[in-house]
């Protein structure tokens, strides 16, 4: 495709979508798009790199000159722009594909997967070759506080890409990763998840079967030695693999976690690295990182001085504010184990402080009943838990709808306070009413969560 010149696309706004658009605009392609959702910041963006973007879609929003049409993931068939380049047999495409033309061929591309740590590890990855002076690209679904935004294309040998398993389009169902030409695979682990397109954890474990499968001989696969289903994808893996974790079975073993406040230190093939994150996990994502710096050739002192200066992300154990001494953290939980992690993170920073979770049921895979257990074991490890309503729960079926007054039963069965209430107000109503300082209060979701850090922190001053 990088013999076309003229591209349009459709939902344009989309963090990545949005990127990919201005870099190939920066390239000298002409670029339109278009989207249901213009506004700022990313609209903004868009026009300041000439990006010429148009509201809502139509057919005719569609120039008669574009050579190819790029269709977001969140786009399904009827959208009147993908229906018209069905109807005209136009040349179309996916995200994913476009970067594999235009950006990733012929470059040493770093790809992050598995259910949990994706943001961080390709974060932490991509500040430690930033800060060596590599000068990465990356392509990340959070906001890396170091770098500033989730995405940038530069002239670099080295791209960073968070590697989702989502699937890739409407017309595409394979995963996204499958895309990436990586090098280098980092595989965190593996659970179940996306339980809106996969039915079990054996579809999920064979698509990262197929990952392993498109990285060369001269490239690594770095998987989580201590979990089961990585060891499980990379067992017939015709690439190298190298098992990373604590166990004594792995290739490389992370020794000596000591924990200070917020740093965390470990050793790791002989040498000492400090990350400033708390939580077992964070030092297995930055192991991951550290193993990936290695591989392309950083040395470790580079290495030592970008994982120390790290930042972190945002919407990771982020702390929004502090009102009438009581402490309100955003992080980001898609997933049972998420909570878990966000909650021994939590505990070990604050350990003699009351530990409020405010969790919304925002996912795909949290919508559903399927983790009715595994949240309620979790969510029972906070002090007090409260549980919202299930977003647009007309989207899934009532039978396999997640019950949240179920959910906190089951909770308050384990010792633990709960409550279930759907709005925010009453939510925010309900926590400034009964928090105490010294208290910390997580809020829980993949979403906005109806802006309820900032009204919390309000009714708190009040």
């Amino acid at each position: 495709m990088s013999n076309k010149n003229n591209f349009h696309f459709v939902g344009v706004c989309g963090t990545a979508m949005g990127s990919v658009a201005a870099a190939m605009k920066a390239k000298g392609y002409k670029v339109t798009g278009s989207d249901k959702n213009v506004y700022p910041p990313m609209s903004t963006f868009l026009e300041s790199q000439g990006v010429e973007i148009s509201s809502g879609y139509k057919a005719e929003h569609i120039p008669v000159d574009t050579d190819v049409i790029v269709i977001g993931n969140a786009i399904s068939r009827g959208n009147p722009e993908a229906e018209e380049a069905l109807n005209r047999k136009l040349l179309y495409c996916s995200l994913p594909e476009i970067l594999k033309d235009i950006f990733l061929r012929g470059k040493r591309n770093l790809v992050v997967s598995g259910t949990h740590g994706k943001t961080t590890t390709s974060s932490m990855l991509a500040w430690i070759l930033e800060s060596a002076g590599k000068n990465p690209s990356h392509m990340i679904g959070g906001i890396p506080s170091n770098l500033g935004k989730g995405a940038r294309f530069t002239d670099s040998e080295f791209t960073v890409l968070e590697g989702d398993e989502y699937d890739t389009a409407f017309f595409d169902k394979r995963s996204k990763f499958l895309h990436y030409l990586p090098e280098v695979v980092i595989m965190n682990n593996i659970e179940f998840d996306h339980a809106d397109i996969y039915n079990n954890i054996d579809e999920i474990k064979l698509t990262f079967e197929r990952l392993l499968k498109v990285v060369p001989q001269n490239g690594v696969a770095f998987i989580n030695g201590d979990c089961p289903n990585c060891r499980d994808v990379a067992e017939d893996s015709p690439a190298p693999v190298k098992r990373v974790g604590l166990g004594e079975m792995n290739d490389i073993i992370i020794e000596d976690i000591s924990y200070d406040g917020d740093l965390s230190s470990f050793t790791l093939t002989g040498e000492r690295y400090t990350v400033p994150m708390s939580g077992e996990f964070n030092v297995r994502n930055a192991a991951m990182a550290v193993c990936a710096a290695l591989f392309s050739g950083l040395t470790t002192d580079e290495i030592r001085a970008g994982i120390i200066d790290f930042s972190g992300i945002a919407r990771r154990q982020e702390l929004k504010g502090e009102a009438r001494g009581v402490k309100v953290i955003d992080d980001f939980a898609h997933h049972p184990t998420a909570i878990d992690l966000a909650i021994d993170a939590l505990r070990q920073r604050y350990p003699s402080d009351n530990l409020w979770v405010l969790f919304e049921p925002r996912s795909n895979t949290t919508r559903r009943k399927v983790f009715q257990v595994p949240l309620a074991n979790a969510l029972s490890r906070a002090d007090k838990a409260i549980v919202a309503g299930v977003p647009d729960p007309e989207k899934v079926d009532e039978n396999d709808r997640l019950d949240p007054s179920q959910l906190v039963s089951d909770i308050k069965a384990h010792g633990t306070d709960a409550w279930s209430i759907d709005q925010v107000e009453d939510i925010v109503s309900h926590v400034a009413s009964r928090a105490e300082p010294g208290d910390v209060v997580a809020v829980l979701s993949n979403g906005g969560f109806g802006g309820i850090h900032q009204k919390l922190l309000d009714a708190l001053n009040k």
